[in-house]
């Protein structure tokens, strides 16, 4: 046994219960009274004894994505926040506090938001302030709480917890959290509680520079996070900048500047659908983040059935089919809120039937590989050795579909969208919809869905325009499910450059255009999985493959060419597909309607997402949609919010930059221009150092600034400041920076 070995990892808050009684959730050997155990695919012993504090504690073995997830019969709208005491290897959880009378859900919030040094031999005290909770700082709020679930990732995860309890009240110890250097003469401070300015002492090299003013600034959805921009009387230079605060210390080593001009006369438009997202949320979510493009697509939308409101989950979930909103309704309000649309058509021969029915029952095809641990008879089709269950009646869980079909529900439609795209990585549907379309698709037979259902959408929708055919990654730009001897029976042509010399002949043809856009998913292919130090540095390289034709991509790619296009070791996405555009079907747009970080909760996810979104606009993208629908108060949503957020843009136009020593590396400038306004976003890539630049033909004057990362945080801080001087601006390590001239 090994009882009460303690590490607490709540040293700023200090719990009292003074206001009403704590509720206790679990202390020794089962749940206190009132509460339920409605945990799924986990293995619970309530009464441990091999790691416990007083009598015993919980253990918990979950498997993937399942939960230890308790109950109350009643509700919990009043507490101050949970506390537990927790022990595992770091285990991969994520905690979501529920209503199960509406379905309401707090952010996720991940252990590792609360701490990161978690061990299996010793309890570590946590504390989840539901006025600030962990990850975004926002507010749980009022609602009738009164579900805690403590779920696993995609490896599962083993545990100890104990003393888990509803605290009354919390009060937090005044704080300096951080202080940073920014822009020309900005200290930028975060703090918790009522902490005393009067303590902050500023030194450059050591001589103390005299605060000239501040001022305060809490997020509209995060009011319990404050920062304060302290503004020097003189700017910031290279050498030594301590920063006393209170019993805090911030020390900076501010390097020599980068040199970069900016020549706003040297420009080109921006298309604004390069910021688009996966199925928003809602009108305000649209607006908060400035969404312009909204996709309805995945692999669910292949089985979409239009006249029922139904789907099929396919691959992703045990071939389930289940009830859909309607993608009229979703067309309207979207477009209500201010955002065009790109949706999916569907284009195999099948679509749902109704909102129960699955592929593999348990009661037909007895053994089977995993089975849905919410219906124990919904199985995944694979048999023990990996090989699939064999060839089934579609008629079991599908109804017909055809291009009548699709033709009748598209021009039945109120609300048109502004793209159709003919449906979602079909190529793979022999994995992902095996039960649907169980051979693999080759050229021929995609290129026929394509001009088929394509021209049933135009014929139904006159104006509307084309997106395909949405192939899902680099490997089927070049060849199909079918293999390199579907490349060989096509004259070795891969199958990108075949597709657009094809769709050019159809159209020929027909004296008219088909196909308006090039639609592809572009998934970066290096590994960042470890996510430590090393693979956030290779994560956020990676935005190089968008553009830059002598990277060498740091995955299978660059070692395994696949394909028979120039420098095959080289992605150069944007720039390679403008060129394969132009060869096979000039006037082609390129659009990208999925794409992801990879890592949507670490800040690398957000500062990557901020790079690529400038290089869109820079290299002349002219969709493009995020995978899937980044949360608004994330990494990803910020940087979305960095360049659009509540009505504030980013330049029309992507004027021109030239920097002297380029290392995409580490960092990447943008600067965008509205009739001679300038807009700027700088993003520093380097974890600990400070970027430092001296910036050509920035005018001085005021300028309203948006930032996130750093020490101070994912939060959406900004302000109006007065850019003194252009010479030395700095942006803290791990910081994304928007800067737009106020005129």
């Amino acid at each position: 046994m090994l009882p009460k070995l303690w590490r607490f990892a709540v040293p700023t808050v200090f719990i009292a219960s003074f206001v009403k009684a704590d509720l206790p959730i679990y202390t020794d050997g089962n749940l206190a009274q009132g509460w339920e155990n409605w945990s799924w695919s986990s293995t619970i012993d309530m009464a441990a004894t091999d790691l416990f504090s007083g009598l015993s504690s919980m253990s918990v073995d979950s498997m993937q994505y399942a939960a230890l997830s308790v109950k109350l019969e009643g509700t919990f709208p009043d507490y101050a926040g949970l506390k537990f005491d927790i022990a595992g290897d770091q285990p991969d959880l994520t905690i979501l506090i529920q209503s199960t009378g509406d379905n309401a859900q707090s952010p996720s919030i991940a252990l590792s938001a609360l701490s990161k040094s978690i061990t299996a031999n010793q309890f570590t005290t946590l504390l989840i302030d539901f006025n600030n909770l962990p990850g975004t700082g926002a507010q749980l709020g009022n609602d009738t709480w009164d579900r805690i679930s403590f779920q696993s990732g995609g490896n599962g995860a083993i545990y100890h917890i104990d003393n888990v309890v509803l605290v009354s009240s919390i009060v937090i110890e005044p704080e300096f959290l951080s202080a940073e250097p920014l822009a020309n003469n900005i200290i930028a401070v975060t703090t918790a509680g009522a902490v005393d300015f009067s303590t902050v002492n500023v030194k450059l090299n050591g001589k103390t520079v005299k605060v000239a003013n501040q001022t305060t600034y809490s997020p509209i959805d995060t009011p319990s996070r404050s920062i304060t921009y302290l503004s020097l009387a003189s700017s910031l230079a290279p050498g030594s900048l301590l920063i006393t605060a209170g019993n805090s210390t911030f020390n900076y080593t501010l390097p020599a500047v980068q040199y970069a001009s900016i020549v706003q006369s040297v420009n080109h438009p921006i298309n604004p659908h390069v910021y688009g997202a996966n199925f928003p949320t809602s009108a305000s979510y649209l607006q908060h983040l400035g969404i312009t493009m909204s996709r309805w697509g995945g692999n669910a939308v292949t089985a979409y059935n239009p006249f029922g409101g139904f789907t099929n989950a396919g691959n992703d979930w045990y071939f389930e089919n289940r009830a859909s909103d309607s993608a009229d309704d979703w067309v309207g309000w979207v477009k209500g809120a201010g955002s065009d649309t790109m949706m999916t058509v569907p284009a195999l021969d099948w679509v749902s039937k109704d909102a129960t029915s699955y592929s593999y029952p348990k009661s037909v095809f007895p053994v089977q590989g995993a089975y849905d641990p919410y219906n124990a008879d919904a199985g995944n089709g694979v048999l023990p050795d990996g090989s699939f269950v064999a060839d089934l009646d579609q008629r079991n869980v599908y109804t017909d579909w055809n291009t009548t079909a699709a033709g009748k529900w598209l021009a039945a439609m109120k609300n048109r969208p502004t793209i159709v795209t003919i449906d979602n990585e079909i190529e793979i549907a022999s994995s992902t919809h095996r039960d649907m379309h169980p051979s693999p698709m080759g050229y021929d037979e995609e290129l026929d869905r394509v001009i088929r259902f394509g021209t049933a959408a135009k014929a139904a929708m006159p104006g509307a325009l084309l997106a395909a055919p949405s192939p899902c990654s680099w490997w089927f730009y070049w060849t199909s499910s079918i293999g390199y001897t579907d490349n060989t029976a096509h004259d070795n042509i891969d199958f990108i450059p075949w597709f657009l010399t094809q769709m050019k002949k159809h159209d020929d043809s027909t004296g008219k255009r088909l196909l308006d856009y090039l639609d592809i998913h572009y998934y970066l292919q290096a590994d960042t999985s470890a996510n430590d130090a090393a693979a956030k540095a290779l994560r956020l390289r990676s935005s190089r493959s968008f553009w830059d034709t002598s990277y060498v991509d740091e995955s299978w790619v660059g070692s395994s060419p696949q394909n028979h296009q120039w420098d095959p070791t080289v992605v150069e996405l944007i720039p390679r597909f403008k060129i394969l555009i132009a060869q096979h079907y000039p006037g082609t747009k390129l659009s990208v309607s999925e794409w992801s970080s990879g890592a949507d909760t670490d800040i690398t996810g957000g500062l990557l997402t901020v790079d690529v979104l400038g290089i869109f606009g820079k290299y002349q993208l002219d969709s493009a949609t995020y995978w899937a629908t980044p949360d608004e108060m994330g990494p990803i949503g910020l940087a979305y919010w960095l360049f659009r957020g509540y009505g504030t843009y980013f330049g029309s136009s992507s004027a021109q930059v030239n920097p002297a020593t380029p290392n995409p590396d580490l960092y990447g400038i943008y600067a965008g221009t509205d009739n001679g306004v300038l807009s700027l976003v700088i993003v520093n890539k380097d974890p600990s150092v400070p970027l430092t630049l001296d910036l050509a033909n920035v005018p001085t004057g005021t300028y309203f600034m948006r930032h996130f990362g750093g020490a101070a945080g994912v939060a959406k801080w900004q302000s109006k400041i007065t850019l003194k001087a252009s010479n030395y601006i700095v942006v803290p390590p791990y910081t994304a920076v928007f800067l737009k001239q106020q005129k």
